[in-house]
C-alpha cells in the first residue's frame, strides 16, 4: 500500500471497523473480517463490482445494521454497546447520507427537504430552517430554495440531498453512487462539490462501481468477495478530477 498523509488533516479516527464479520441466513457471507479505519478529513472510494459487499458495508458504516461479529467504532463509540434509540441518535448527530436516488419529499420545497433532515436534531424549527437555507447556500442553490423537487435538475435535486446530509455538520458523510442517475455534466458536478466540501473539512466515503470515480479520489478502498483486497493512499493534483 502507498500511503500519503494528507496536509493539514487531523489523525483522528472518526470510523473504525475491526473484524467485522456480516453472516446471512443460508451460510451466505457478505463481509469477512473487514478492518477498516477513516481518518477526519478523508475523501475517500470504496469500490468494487455488485455482489463485492460494498453496500453491506455501507450500512454498517452508517450503523443501518449491525454485523455479525467484530467491533464498529464511530465518532468514538462503540456501536455494540449501544441500544437502538441510542443507535439512532448517534446516526442523527454524526452520520450524513447521499444516496443515488434522491429521497426528496415531492411536495416540500428544497429548504423544506433539508429542514426536514433535521427533524431528529433537536434544534427549534426557527435554527433547522436557519441551518437549512445555510447548507443549500453551501451548495450554490441560494436561489433555488424555494423550489420543489419537480421543478429542479437531477443534479440540482441530488445537491439538495447533499445539503440535507451536511446541514447537521456530521463528522462522516457517505455516499453511496451520488452519481449514479446523473448525466456525466451533472454527475462531474455532483463530484466537484465533494472535493470542495472535503477541503473545507468534511470526511467523505464515496460508495462505487466506478472505477474511474474512484482513481480521482486521494484514497481508494476496493473491495472484492467481503473482503479488502487493496487499500491505496496517493496524492491527486490540483485540478485532477
Amino acid at each position: 500500500m502507498t500511503a500519503t498523509t494528507p496536509h493539514s488533516r487531523s489523525a483522528e479516527t472518526v470510523a473504525e471497523l475491526r473484524g467485522v464479520t456480516k453472516e446471512y441466513p443460508g451460510g451466505v457471507t457478505a463481509l469477512g473480517g473487514v478492518d477498516l479505519g477513516i481518518r477526519a478529513g478523508e475523501l475517500l472510494a470504496i469500490v468494487g463490482p455488485s455482489g463485492s459487499g460494498k453496500s453491506t458495508l455501507l450500512h454498517i458504516l452508517g450503523t443501518l445494521d449491525r454485523p455479525t461479529a467484530g467491533t464498529v467504532g464511530i465518532a468514538g463509540h462503540d456501536v455494540g454497546r449501544l441500544r437502538d434509540r441510542q443507535l439512532s441518535a448517534l446516526r442523527a448527530r454524526h452520520i450524513g447520507f447521499i444516496f443515488q436516488a434522491f429521497h426528496l419529499v415531492p411536495s416540500a420545497t428544497a429548504l423544506g427537504n433539508v429542514a426536514e433532515g433535521l427533524r431528529y436534531s433537536g434544534l427549534p424549527p426557527a435554527e433547522r430552517r436557519r441551518r437549512a437555507a445555510t447548507a443549500l447556500e453551501r451548495v450554490g442553490l441560494a436561489d433555488r430554495m424555494s423550489h420543489r423537487p419537480h421543478a429542479l435538475s437531477g443534479g440540482q435535486q441530488q445537491r439538495v440531498a447533499i445539503a440535507r446530509a451536511v446541514a447537521g455538520e456530521p463528522e462522516l458523510l457517505l455516499a453511496d453512487e451520488p452519481t449514479g442517475a446523473l448525466d456525466s455534466a451533472s454527475g462531474d458536478a455532483v463530484m466537484e462539490l465533494l472535493h470542495e466540501l472535503n477541503a473545507d473539512g468534511a470526511t467523505i466515503a464515496v460508495i462505487t462501481h466506478d472505477r474511474e470515480l474512484a482513481d480521482a479520489l486521494p484514497r481508494q478502498v476496493r473491495i472484492r468477495d467481503g473482503q479488502v483486497v487493496e487499500d491505496t493512499v496517493r496524492d491527486i493534483p490540483a485540478g485532477v478530477r
